[in-house]
């Protein structure tokens, strides 16, 4: 067994997740941005109530381990908007590959090589517990933005065809959640928070 000590700079360094900025909003705090630790807690909780919802049987624990360390990164890599350009996300990638390095390898071994590997697993998404976590992380701003009257989506301007590419793993892992993801946004164009 490790020493608690072994963790302690790794616990710590969490903290700063607190300080990265979202682009969804909280009404219930006064509009404040979200930040990613609330994020990440919240897409976590979600995914346990959502796990009946999923085709093929999952590990919920091993789910709600990737989507809590998924945005660790965003540590040292910051919190990109999921509709910037293509040419962005290949940077931000690389960007967080050297981050999701720096920060487990604060962890001892064997633990900090399973973390990067449960990260990289969820980047990915080719396994049924990744795909789902995967899932359960773009589902949610679909949740928060039509509780916001379209929220980050009106702000500025989306179209419904990129939130159905960003949320196209829902159409294999939870079918069920894709037809509802789908009215809801039927809902949201006819009352002009996205664009067709």
């Amino acid at each position: 067994m490790h020493s608690v000590h072994e963790f302690a700079e790794f616990i710590c360094e969490l903290d700063k997740l607190k300080a990265v900025k979202r682009q969804i909003t909280l009404p219930a705090d006064n509009y404040r941005q979200e930040n990613s630790a609330e994020h990440s807690w919240h897409v976590a909780l979600m995914a346990t109530m959502l796990t009946p919802y999923a085709t093929s049987p999952i590990d919920v624990s091993r789910v709600i381990k990737m989507i809590l360390i998924h945005d660790i990164v965003e540590i040292d890599a910051g919190d990109m908007f999921a509709f910037n350009s293509q040419l962005d996300h290949d940077a931000q990638a690389e960007k967080e590959v050297a981050a999701a390095q720096r920060i487990f390898g604060l962890l001892p071994e064997p633990i900090n090589r399973e973390m990067l590997a449960l990260w990289l697993e969820f980047e990915e998404a080719t396994s049924v517990d990744a795909e789902f976590a995967k899932a359960m992380d773009r589902v949610l701003p679909v949740f928060q933005n039509m509780q916001d009257q379209g929220g980050s989506w009106k702000k500025h301007t989306i179209s419904r065809s990129k939130i159905e590419k960003r949320n196209i793993h829902l159409q294999s892992c939870a079918p069920k959640l894709w037809d509802y993801v789908m009215s809801q946004l039927d809902h949201a164009v006819k009352q002009g928070w996205l664009h067709q």
